[in-house]
């Protein structure tokens, strides 16, 4: 129609104010001082490529409010409350329309012109000795560029594309094409694993970029704003369900950076005798330690981030963002005294008028998680893992709430406390890596991911892993094969991380009784019979093979359960998708994480072509949304 393609056209004349960068203060943390204008088209200058990639880092700061909000407020993890502004209840209940302030395809558009510009117009042949220095941030305007596109699909499903770069009202007044994410992958995929393996710019690290209305300095590395080619190819692969090259370059970046891909967290150390005295709520989180969880959202060494968006420190240093306050932390004020509540100080940083509060399926997920230790006193782990209820130890970092005598609740929300707004962690990419290869036909690969990490100890005693499993660890993604095993030596699973001792064979969390647990779980949503196990009986045999025999002389039987193919892919589909919510919640994946899994169910049609759709409008149900979520055209904003 001819209004739709006027209002495409419209939005992309607005788009090109961003094809001059944004003029900066000589206080913006991302101020390139720079005399040079992106209309010349020379580009010659060694220098350009760094003004001009930060120039296109300052318009992912502009999109991350944004990108962040219309993730998390769609999602099942957040609610809204009394102080919760209009246009984030539209997000809420899906009643959004285009005059949502959150509903804004130019700030991402704004972004891809400036990278197509870049890539138009950069001389890639400067060297510097024999080394091309403009290539790695060339390299990043093909990254980030991509990234945008993928945004803009997920968010409103077909969007105009285009790569070469829009100077003129003539030529943004020309129709475009558009592509959906299946296109744009296609398009853009192609190029872009030219450069896998290529190395992100870099800056300089611990760089000074202002102090804070409390009087704390605060540092940005400059190769975590990069966004690594191989990651934002393995998104593009993922969402179009091309899980083997999905799960391919996860881990040609992992295996690329292990050094940092390597994480552990320290855990709490419990006796028996304290344990049952621990109250089933309590509210813990290990301490003495650099290397506590809670630790990868620091202000300035956030640990196990590989891309994050560092926010300026007040508004004359650049651009500030609203996400600290909105989860009810109040970055940007000068305050530092604290207030009483209930018998505990806390910050008057915390903010009751908070906008954002998590959802009670958050609260009861992580509530419903077993805690494993090995007691202090004992000698070993074998045989002597034990669990507690506790929940998941991350919910008190992510979100901890604390009543005042007065009965008003604070919330405690750190993962925005430094203002760095995080988009690839190394727990992200592993757990992505396992929703890959699950829908490869490896969920009990996909499982080691989250209990033990597919490290050496694995490799050398694979436990629960078939052979088939065993073979494509040794060689498809080869985390265990001779070359890289020592890589990931100290690799351990994600779970872990809030939830303590749940690596090997004598941990309570094992994949039959999370299974068990889950098919549970479906079967009491879906009716009895929705999962069944398969029970087959067979023959006992000796060490030798040969048949045990009864005193009658006949064959002695055992029944033996186990679970279909896609089913188990299934199940453990839906493990993975509870460990994205305990370990990433409110960090923006978490609306294009149960589309992405949703869609991925329609297309398996194991149970029925629209199970994905129904399990979506299931889990976002207590939102009560005002349109029909099992119809999928319904997930998308209004374009504008």
């Amino acid at each position: 129609m001819k209004i739709k393609n006027m209002k495409k056209s419209i939005f992309i004349i607005v788009a090109l104010c961003g094809v001059l960068f944004s003029a900066t203060s000589c206080q913006d943390m991302l101020e390139t001082d720079s005399d040079s204008q992106i209309f010349d088209p020379q580009l010659n200058e060694k220098t350009d490529s760094m003004f001009y990639t930060l120039g296109i880092l300052k318009g992912v700061q502009q999109a991350i409010d944004q990108y962040v909000l219309i993730n998390e407020m769609r999602g099942d993890l957040t609610q809204v409350n009394k102080y919760t502004q209009a246009d984030l209840r539209e997000l809420a209940n899906f009643s959004a329309t285009a005059s949502n302030k959150y509903d804004s395809a130019y700030v991402f558009y704004r972004i891809i012109n400036n990278c197509n510009y870049f890539i138009a117009h950069r001389d890639t042949s400067l060297l510097t000795g024999s080394r091309k220095v403009a290539i790695p941030e060339y390299v990043q305007a093909y990254s980030i560029r991509a990234w945008a596109y993928l945004q803009l699909a997920k968010i409103y499903g077909n969007v105009p594309f285009y790569t070469d770069p829009i100077t003129s009202i003539s030529e943004a007044n020309t129709v475009h094409d558009t592509k959906d994410i299946v296109g744009i992958c296609e398009a853009l995929a192609p190029d872009l694993a030219k450069f896998s393996g290529q190395r992100v710019p870099t800056y300089g690290s611990n760089i000074e970029v202002g102090e804070t209305n409390r009087g704390v300095m605060k540092y940005v590395d400059t190769p975590k704003m990069m966004f690594p080619v191989d990651l934002v190819l393995g998104d593009l692969y993922l969402e179009t369900g091309d899980y083997a090259q999905a799960a391919r370059y996860y881990f040609t970046y992992l295996r690329d950076n292990a050094a940092l891909a390597n994480r552990f967290y320290n855990q709490p150390t419990f006796t028996d005798e304290i344990v049952r005295k621990l109250p089933n709520d309590i509210n813990y989180t290990p301490e003495g330690s650099s290397s506590r969880w809670e630790g990868i959202f620091s202000m300035n060494t956030p640990s196990d981030v590989i891309t994050y968006v560092p926010m300026a420190v007040n508004n004359l240093n650049g651009l500030t963002t609203d996400l600290p306050r909105l989860f009810g932390y109040d970055f940007y004020t000068n305050e530092t005294s604290y207030v009483v509540t209930g018998g505990r100080a806390v910050s008057s940083l915390y903010l009751l008028e908070r906008e954002i509060d998590a959802s009670q399926s958050y609260l009861d997920l992580a509530s419903k998680q077993n805690y494993y230790y090995v007691p202090s006193t004992a000698v070993t782990d074998n045989g002597n893992v034990k669990s507690v209820d506790l929940g998941d130890l991350r919910r008190y970092t992510t979100l901890s709430s604390h009543v005042s005598k007065e009965d008003s609740l604070f919330n405690e929300m750190m993962k925005f406390e430094g203002a760095n707004i995080p988009v690839y962690r190394n727990a992200s990419v592993y757990l992505r890596l396992a929703e890959a290869i699950n829908r490869m036909g490896y969920p009990d690969a996909a499982f080691a991911i989250l209990k033990d990490g597919l490290n050496r100890d694995l490799s050398t005693d694979p436990l629960y892993l078939t052979e088939e499993s065993q073979e494509f660890l040794r060689t498809t993604i080869p985390f265990f094969s001779s070359d890289y095993v020592s890589l990931f030596a100290d690799n351990v699973g994600i779970h872990s991380y809030g939830s303590g001792y749940t690596k090997g064979a004598f941990s309570p969390y094992q994949l039959e009784s999370e299974v068990e647990r889950k098919v549970a779980e479906l079967n009491a949503k879906y009716g009895d019979d929705f999962i069944k196990p398969v029970v087959i009986e067979q023959e006992v045999l000796d060490e030798e093979g040969n048949p045990v025999l009864d005193e009658e002389g006949n064959p002695v039987m055992e029944t033996i359960t186990s679970w279909q193919k896609q089913d188990l892919i299934n199940v453990v589909e839906d493990l993975i998708c509870d460990e994205y919510a305990l370990e990433l919640a409110f960090e923006g994946n978490r609306f294009g994480d149960l589309c992405r899994i949703a869609r991925h169910k329609n297309a398996a049609a194991t149970y029925g072509a629209d199970y994905g759709s129904r399990w979506l409008a299931d889990k976002l149900a207590y939102k009560h949304p005002v349109v029909d979520l099992t119809n999928q055209q319904n997930w998308y904003l209004p374009f504008k």
